[in-house]
């Protein structure tokens, strides 16, 4: 197969008109902002964050153990995933962590630039920290119980659906009905045929293909949802159900975020925690000194709950609000990369961190892309706009255009002339030889005069016509990079791109620069 080659455009994340101002603070190290994360990502910044971190080697056996566990669902482990595991275990190894829901067929493109990013990240962090190992980590959202958020995908331009009535952390659900979804495809994909018909959960199934599309790369995929991962969260579950201390300090943040001129991305409960078994992920809230978990009969004394804490910690599932905290007790974490919105709920939380003394990981923002194929790309450039004028509105680049194929208007005054001066040569002939020809003459130059003005018409139609089949494919190209109006990463599958080009992940791992904060633009050539 020919190998496609890329030309790579770089452009500021503003410049795009689809990032918040807040990122666009944040990336410009705006003063307001510095009191919500602890270090900029930086290649420097990043020595300091590793005599932070602290990660006894306790912590680390139980680590390398659930994650080993985890790992007998997958057939063949990687050597490199392998090596990195083991890796784990050494008291001068790091990870880079990204965390994403558990959409089928890895739903839109971001969820597959995130780990790239992350990946990314760790070979620079090794080449300028070569006495140190770095490790990437994508964190499945096991515990998320928003299915339908994560139950289709778009390919080809047609939506796929899985169908379910299961309930509660969708790292669990089986995978019954998959096997309908997998026969509606257009084309067998043989990677997610093989973990969607060969796994017993969604977690096992995502693992098996993160292992699959990034496993030559080093990739481990961690699954919160584990009790003895879990046992380090007891402390904070405590103080959670106690003193409601996670609700007190976000809001505390918040309302110093609001004051700076930001709006918080997040919302904080009185308790950011719920209870967690099979079927079942629900709010727990206090009521009069009783524990309810909403929408069940399940009632605790405080004692009760407490000491349900102790010996059952996996019965409890963090919120958006701690699971940032559960991740990086867990992990001997370096960074967290995420999406715009991520990173700025991520600026509630400092001082949750700062309370129990965890580090806060340096935030980075994941790198960003818009693919564009051999077709679209020959279609802008018939057009005559380069990458970075496609992110202008629709309306300005039509607009654009109208001056890029303004015309003289279109005229036959000269032609006029012409036959006037001609009509009036035969005038004059046909007055020497009979007078009473002249009103003949004078007929037929005004039908030639007719002639020209509908034929001048014509040509002012067809020319506005051909203006129109310009836009027209302006329009198409726009659908076809920004659906629906917003980003393409938000919307299309990996599988539309990967199915063309299966070298795609490489390609982006060639392109993407964690740290140079550039929205990326590759190019079929």
């Amino acid at each position: 197969m020919e190998v496609t080659t890329m030309k790579i455009t770089k452009m500021d994340y503003a410049a795009t008109g689809a990032f918040s101002q807040t990122i666009a603070d944040y990336l410009s190290q705006n003063e307001k902002l510095k009191p919500f994360y602890n270090r900029f990502p930086t290649i420097a910044a990043f020595e300091a964050q590793l005599q932070e971190k602290g990660f006894g080697q306790e912590q680390r056996q139980v680590l390398h153990k659930a994650l080993q566990e985890q790992y007998s669902s997958v057939s063949e482990i990687n050597p490199k995933v392998q090596q990195n595991l083991d890796l784990l275990l050494q008291p001068n190894t790091y990870t880079i962590t990204t965390g994403h829901q558990l959409n089928i067929f890895t739903g839109p493109l971001y969820f597959v630039y995130k780990i790239v990013t992350a990946i990314n990240t760790c070979k620079q962090l090794q080449e300028k920290y070569p006495n140190y190992n770095f490790v990437p980590v994508y964190w499945m959202a096991t515990e998320d119980h928003d299915f339908a958020e994560i139950n289709h995908f778009n390919l080809f331009g047609k939506g796929y659906r899985w169908e379910s009535e299961q309930k509660g952390a969708v790292g669990r659900f089986s995978l019954d009905g998959m096997d309908t979804l997998l026969d509606e495809l257009p084309e067998e994909f043989p990677v997610f045929e093989d973990a969607y018909r060969n796994n017993n959960t969604l977690a096992d199934a995502t693992r098996a293909i993160t292992h699959s599309l990034f496993g030559e790369y080093g990739l481990v995929t961690i699954d919160g949802d584990h009790a003895e991962l879990k046992k380090a969260l007891t402390p904070v579950v405590e103080k959670e159900l106690t003193e409601n201390l996670s609700h007190k300090l976000v809001s505390a943040t918040s309302a110093q975020l609001e004051e700076a001129g930001y709006k918080p991305q997040v919302y904080s409960r009185e308790i950011n925690l719920f209870y967690l078994e099979d079927n079942l992920r629900e709010r727990i809230v206090e009521e009069n000194g009783n524990y309810k978990v909403l929408n069940t009969n399940y009632s605790f004394t405080q004692q009760e709950i407490l000491q349900l804490a102790k010996e059952h910690p996996e019965q409890f599932s963090p919120n958006v609000i701690l699971r940032p905290l559960y991740e990086e007790l867990i992990l001997p974490n370096l960074a967290y990369i995420g999406g715009g919105a991520e990173v700025v709920y991520w600026f509630q939380l400092k001082q949750v961190f700062e309370h129990y003394k965890v580090a806060f990981p340096v935030l980075m923002l994941r790198n960003s892309a818009l693919y564009i194929n051999r077709g679209n790309a020959s279609r802008m450039h018939k057009l005559g706009l380069t990458a970075e004028e496609l992110f202008k509105p629709y309306l300005e680049l039509k607009k654009q255009l109208s001056g890029q194929l303004h015309d003289e208007e279109i005229t036959l005054e000269a032609q006029r002339q012409t036959i006037d001066a001609a009509f009036k040569e035969v005038e004059k002939l046909a007055q020497t030889i009979d007078p009473t020809l002249v009103k003949a003459v004078a007929a037929e130059e005004q039908k030639a005069h007719n002639a020209l003005h509908i034929l001048e018409k014509k040509l002012s139609k067809a020319r506005d016509s051909k203006h129109e089949q310009t836009f027209k494919q302006l329009e198409n190209l726009k659908e076809k990079l920004f659906p629906g109006g917003g980003l393409q990463e938000r919307h299309d599958n990996l599988l539309s791109i990967q199915a063309n080009n299966p070298d795609f992940i490489p390609a982006l791992v060639d392109a993407f620069e964690p740290l140079e904060f550039k929205f990326t633009i590759l190019e079929e050539e």
